[in-house]
């Protein structure tokens, strides 16, 4: 008999549908339930038992230190299911450094999170910024010349990693008529759909050639910064960009200034180097800048994805198959990395 580890969440609203799927499947599975107060621990001796655990989304953040508290007690854990995709958070290199298996669930959030950055792309395209900011006011300021928008057809977008979500922003955005530039390390697959392909160490020739700058990377030593004040500077004026990925591989007092200046119009930001996003922080009353709260991803259908995601790594964990989305190796990133309150 196998032992899962999974919270008091996941099991009232999916366990009878994971152990009828068990049962199916012919894999003999035990849930061991966390219990569904925060501060509440599992015995030593059932963490001890587990040997696979599902970090599902409601877990995250109130009950993170929860979770990861059995697993690290887990003596036995072989292989850590987790709902996110971005694994830069230290506790995942200590699963790894222990041996453990670790599969995420890259993609599960790519499609909602590729129409969040489309739909900010079309606001500040349109100049939606002056609109609302006319609402607000109750003023009827029709946009005139020579403050016309330019026509979306033709402008170029530069996709920083072309991972699931880059891939679905690409697509999207060649069918609303952007040349679309790809940047990524490895060689040119047949879903990736872009006009050019490029590795990173050609990202500072590429910028001067792009309206729009999209950061769709995963947070790495090398990323980390990666975008900063030169490279900024390189954008054509006026050129606009769109951060979906970690805060930290921008250089948010370079980007703050550029747009301050002019030389930036506009930007899309979900994610930020300090989150959430401090108050005192001009970006929150910049007209030209979209601010979300790291909820780029935000979509009801997200659970259901990522537990089909789960299940089929689980029936492949049965057979002794490859699992989807393995994370094989990892390098550092930076100590302030993302899900901080796991620990």
């Amino acid at each position: 008999m196998t032992a899962l580890l999974v919270s008091h969440q996941f099991n009232a609203a999916d366990g009878g549908d994971l152990a009828a799927t068990a049962q199916r499947e012919k894999i003999p599975l035990e849930l061991l339930v966390l219990p569904p107060e925060r501060e509440a621990r599992l015995v030593d001796a059932d963490c001890a038992r587990a040997e696979i655990a599902f970090f599902s989304g409601d877990v995250f953040p109130e009950f993170s230190r929860q979770f990861f508290s059995a697993a690290r007690k887990a003596s036995r854990l072989k292989w850590l299911h987790v709902f996110n995709a971005g694994v830069d958070h230290p506790i995942y290199s200590e699963m790894l450094a222990r041996g453990v298996r670790l599969t995420t669930s890259s993609g599960s959030t790519a499609e909602p999170i590729a129409h969040t950055a489309i739909a900010a792309l079309l606001m500040l395209a349109r100049n939606f910024p002056h609109w609302l900011t006319a609402q607000r006011k109750h003023a009827w300021d029709p946009m005139r010349e020579p403050d016309l928008p330019r026509d979306l057809r033709g402008q170029t977008v530069l996709i920083l990693g072309l991972g699931k979500i880059g891939k679905e922003i690409a697509r999207l955005a060649r069918a609303l008529g952007l040349y679309v530039i790809g940047v990524k390390r490895t060689s040119r697959q047949p879903d990736d759909d872009v006009d050019e392909l490029h590795p990173p160490p050609r990202l500072a020739e590429l910028l001067p050639r792009s309206d729009w700058l999209v950061i769709g990377c995963p947070l790495t030593a090398e990323t980390q910064g990666l975008v900063n004040a030169e490279l900024i500077a390189k954008l054509p004026k006026g050129a606009r960009v769109i951060n979906i990925a970690r805060g930290e591989v921008v250089d948010e007092p370079a980007l703050i200034a550029a747009l301050g200046a002019g030389h930036l119009a506009g930007a899309y930001l979900d994610v930020f180097e300090k989150e959430p996003l401090p108050e005192h922080s001009p970006l929150w009353d910049m007209p030209n800048v979209v601010v979300s709260p790291h909820n780029a991803a935000a979509a009801a259908g997200n659970d259901e994805r990522v537990y089909r995601i789960f299940l089929e790594n689980l029936r492949r964990w049965a057979r002794g198959e490859p699992l989807l989305n393995e994370v094989l190796t990892m390098k550092p990133a930076s100590a302030g990395a993302r899900l901080s309150s796991i620990t």
